[in-house]
């Protein structure tokens, strides 16, 4: 109850929810495609490759989306060009350079005479989110919504049949770069919610949630998207009562349904697993 008559009292609540919404919304239907197509590292080097571009954007006191926008593209490309023109293959690549970009954003936060702002980027506050921050999450999250929309067939053939979507006439290569795009948006607009540190965290865990429940990917989208946005609300609703940190706080609330689904799951259920194993042994008995 105190935290609903919070919520219709104080204005930093209420974009704090909108923000939280969105950003569980964005993450979870992004990360189904992630998962799907393998990126799971991808999105943790993204998500550490933004760095330095916050540290510089906050240096020269300009938003941090065009900084972090920027590295997080060039580690992207960075990475695809090392692993395409050397013997080093593309998980190595991934290594080498989201490491080397988010040292290069330590050294450059060391090097900044303040820094306290940047502690809410790398652990998340979304209580002190800015009504443009709240803004342009909100926008990123109606791109992605579009692009998802207009495109699903074509991602969706990509994503399960490469081959088939290239002889479909799809261009692959410009829907994995457009993906990544899409990606370093989706990271930057979490940032203030959950920060760098735990960022692919929601990315991947709402995500991985649905996957144990169906094996149809709309369904999936939407339970992602769902459990992304009850997440998120549960963990602000925990960080503002307990006095918690909120990006934790919402990345361990979405571990609780992944643990939930991974055990109690219908299909995929270790316990249910572990149930119908000892039922068929015993009607074989």
């Amino acid at each position: 109850m105190a935290f609903l008559e919070a919520l219709f009292q104080y204005e930093f609540l209420q974009k704090a929810l909108w923000t939280s919404v969105m950003v569980g919304i964005i993450c979870g239907v992004l990360g189904c495609f992630i998962i799907l197509r393998g990126m799971a590292l991808m999105g943790d080097a993204i998500s550490h490759a933004v760095l330095p571009g916050v540290a510089i954007s906050y240096m020269f006191g300009v938003n941090f989306f065009f900084g972090a926008v920027l590295t997080g593209v060039l580690t992207a490309i960075g990475i695809g060009f090392v692993s395409q023109n050397s013997r080093i293959k593309h998980d190595m690549a991934i290594g080498i350079m989201f490491t080397s970009v988010f040292a290069v954003g330590i050294i450059i936060i060391t090097l900044m005479k303040s820094s306290a702002d940047l502690y809410h980027i790398l652990f998340g506050n979304v209580l002190a989110v800015r009504t443009s921050d709240m803004w342009m999450t909100l926008s990123i999250g109606l791109l992605v919504i579009t692009l998802v929309t207009l495109f699903y067939k074509e991602l969706l053939v990509s994503t399960f049949d490469p081959t088939m979507a290239q002889s479909y006439g799809l261009p692959n290569k410009w829907i994995h770069y457009i993906l990544m795009v899409v990606l370093t948006m989706v990271t930057v607009a979490s940032l203030q919610t959950v920060g760098i540190v735990l960022v692919v965290a929601m990315l991947i865990t709402p995500a991985a949630t649905a996957y144990l429940l169906t094996n149809r990917l709309w369904v999936m989208i939407y339970m992602a998207a769902g459990f992304g946005v009850i997440s998120s609300v549960l963990g602000l609703y925990f960080s503002f009562t307990y006095n918690l940190a909120s990006g934790a706080t919402i990345v361990l609330v979405s571990a609780f349904f992944f643990a939930a689904a991974f055990f109690f799951s219908p299909s995929q259920g270790l316990l249910w697993k572990s149930f119908k194993a000892r039922k068929n042994r015993a009607s074989l008995s």
